[in-house]
């Protein structure tokens, strides 16, 4: 397989902070069940499912607590590394790039395992990548169900100040420049997103699923992260649990999140649970792993 995808097993975590712990800045770490080279897919579950983490993340960092879940129920499960750029990080490069290794991973994943399809569950700048990829690459004639976790579908203002420097003569560039060039192509109104959407936000053939949540922290207006295409599904988390206030950075480690992703791939998976999860849920724990 690519050496996008890492091999080495790390522990399950519950918690973002707790990944971080264990894995910062580590891609060698593959999320717990993911990237197993003898996992055949199953007639009650025939399509591998492909994980594409976030900005500056990893594999492991956003999966290590949803790949498990995922692999307990039968599904074979890939998570790739994509956008490297050496001593910097991950999903550093333009979006379009990323979306291009994207492809190569789920040709590589089809040899395999020998699957007609694939799904795919892309979280914050992975689910521009897996959009990308499907609308515009062609990935629609490999992938079944496409689920969009904290989608930037129309961009984030990012608090006003993102799309008030992006708004400014060269702004963009500045922005690119000092935090990499995917970031830019993610604000309100940047040229990436008009492209990506122009024909509309979704096409033929593919069930389109957004799973957000009012509270999110980097992609303001909330609404923005949703579908306005035909055949969409968008579940807001506070719809379908009022009580749970989760944000954009703990999302994938919400267990009730990681319901409906399950759900959303494996329709026989168990009702979700709602829970009551307090705003700022995860943020405190981690800064103090991220700046230790």
């Amino acid at each position: 397989m690519a050496d996008d995808l890492p091999s080495i097993a790390g522990p399950t975590s519950r918690t973002a902070a707790e990944a971080k712990t264990v894995g910062m800045g580590d891609n060698s770490l593959a999320p717990p069940g993911a990237n197993k080279a003898d996992c055949q897919p199953t007639i009650e579950h025939p399509n591998p499912v492909v994980l594409v983490h976030g900005s500056d993340s990893t594999a492991y960092l956003d999966w290590a607590g949803l790949s498990p879940r995922l692999r307990e129920r039968g599904l074979c499960v890939f998570a790739l590394n994509y956008g490297q750029v050496e001593g910097v990080g991950n999903a550093q490069i333009p979006i379009a790039e990323s979306s291009a290794q994207l492809a190569a991973v789920v040709g590589q994943v089809l040899d395999q395992t020998g699957a007609e399809n694939v799904d795919l569950v892309g979280f914050s700048q992975g689910a521009a990548v897996t959009r990308y990829y499907v609308n515009i690459l062609g990935g629609d004639e490999h992938v079944d169900k496409w689920v969009g976790l904290a989608s930037p579908t129309y961009g984030g203002t990012f608090y006003g100040v993102g799309a008030a420097v992006a708004a400014e003569p060269r702004g963009s560039a500045l922005i690119g420049a000092a935090l990499g060039p995917a970031l830019p192509e993610l604000i309100v109104g940047s040229e990436f997103l008009t492209r990506l959407n122009a024909g509309g936000d979704t096409g033929r053939g593919v069930d389109y699923t957004t799973i957000s949540t009012r509270y999110d922290e980097m992609i303001q207006p909330y609404q923005n992260q949703l579908l306005r295409g035909p055949g969409a599904t968008n579940l807001v988390i506070q719809d379908q649990c009022p009580a749970n206030l989760i944000g954009h950075m703990s999302l994938p480690y919400d267990a009730f999140t990681q319901d409906l992703i399950i759900q959303t791939l494996d329709p026989s998976a168990p009702e979700p649970v709602c829970q009551q999860v307090p705003l700022g849920t995860g943020m405190l724990e981690l800064m103090i792993v991220s700046n230790s």
